[in-house]
């Protein structure tokens, strides 16, 4: 940003925050002023020391050659040129229009890329909402395996003249049942994603609650995944954890 309108960096950043709700941004400020408003100042003083110091030299080494005043008008800082001043304010009635024909068209932008998102983001909803029905209709067959395993193992140990209790196996059934038991981390899955979808809908910036939701579902996930002493629900644990880590990127895109 010129130094001119370093006085104005606040007023940018509060223009820029109130179009929208999150990001980073960088605002490049070219300024090129009309030639009327420039002036050239001549340091008078400078240019009569350089000159009084050539002819010094010329002196002592012998040299007739005249000085001319393109050589004196070269040396640094003979002639400088200065921007007319303008007021904070005056620059300020410049810099605003421009900012906001920009901030206009990059809204624009990222609404065209936020519909592309939102409908990438659906269909990835609808491949979690997938796993979550395979989760909850798996879920009974793990118990129903369990007990089926249990059978087995104690009708292999026990002798025939002692069969098994059937007391003690659906005791043993129902401990394993309350330990594996993920009904309602699937539930609030369900309610996660319902609430995802609406916020896709909506026109108000739902970036950091999206985010939000995404950390829940994993979450959740997680708390299946340490849950589930079986090989089919783990993998759909992380099948699921790949397409929420993919979201969580989309999300980030997302105002």
């Amino acid at each position: 940003m010129p130094r001119q309108f370093s006085a104005l960096e606040e007023r940018v950043r509060r223009h820029i925050q109130g179009r929208v709700a999150r990001g980073r941004f960088e605002v490049y400020v070219a300024w090129e002023p009309s030639a009327e408003a420039r002036t050239v100042k001549v340091d008078k003083h400078l240019a009569l020391a350089y000159y009084n110091a050539l002819r010094q030299i010329a002196e002592e080494i012998g040299s007739n050659q005249e000085l001319s005043l393109d050589t004196l008008a070269k040396l640094p800082e003979v002639l400088s040129v200065q921007e007319g001043d303008l007021s904070d304010d005056a620059l300020w009635a410049l810099l605003e229009p421009a900012l906001e024909q920009a901030m206009a068209g990059l809204i624009a932008m990222r609404e065209r890329e936020g519909a592309l998102l939102a409908a990438d983001l659906a269909e990835r909803l609808d491949r979690l909402e997938s796993l979550r029905s395979a989760a909850l209709a798996r879920a009974p067959q793990v118990v129903e395996e369990y007990r089926q395993r249990l059978v087995r193992r104690l009708s292999e140990l026990l002798p025939p003249t002692n069969p098994v209790d059937p007391q003690r196996l659906a005791q043993e059934v129902a401990l394993f049942a309350e330990r594996a038991d993920i009904t309602e981390e699937l539930q609030r899955l369900a309610s996660h994603i319902d609430q995802f979808r609406r916020a896709l809908r909506s026109d108000e910036a739902v970036g950091r609650k999206l985010d939000f939701l995404v950390q829940e579902m994993g979450r959740e996930w997680n708390t299946i995944g340490s849950k589930a002493n079986d090989a089919e629900l783990a993998a759909l644990v992380v099948e699921a954890k790949s397409e929420l880590e993919k979201i969580r990127e989309q999300v980030q895109n997302l105002e």
